[in-house]
């Protein structure tokens, strides 16, 4: 009886968190921006002097061009593109205390920001 108790217990503890944690995984920090558009969105997360970035379908579990993109003000753009199920990224920049742009896309629509996180 107890064995099966904490059989279920177990089974309960790994329910639908184990996707926000998942999600959560992907980014250090805490959360700044979400991005949405009409394919997806795109969520920024800032952590010490780093900012990183993951674009996800609206419609995820078929593959799809889908990408995200960070740029630090000085510095070259950090993309990770191509046919995805799930997720672009995670895309993750050292910032410190400049500006950064960000970009997502999935399929033929896009989103992007001017210089935020100023």
């Amino acid at each position: 009886m107890l064995a099966a108790l904490l059989g279920s217990g177990l089974l309960v503890l790994g329910g639908p968190s184990v996707g926000s944690a998942h999600a959560a995984a992907l980014c250090s920090g805490h959360k700044v921006r979400t991005l949405s558009f009409a394919t997806g969105r795109t969520v920024v997360y800032k952590n010490d002097g780093y900012v990183c970035a993951v674009t996800y379908p609206k419609r995820g579990g078929t593959r799809q061009y889908m990408s995200v993109g960070v740029q630090a003000r000085g510095n070259r753009v950090v993309v990770d593109a191509g046919r995805y199920t799930h997720h672009a990224g995670p895309v993750t920049v050292h910032a410190g205390h400049r500006c950064v742009r960000v970009t997502g896309k999935v399929g033929a629509r896009s989103v992007s920001t001017g210089w935020i996180l100023c």
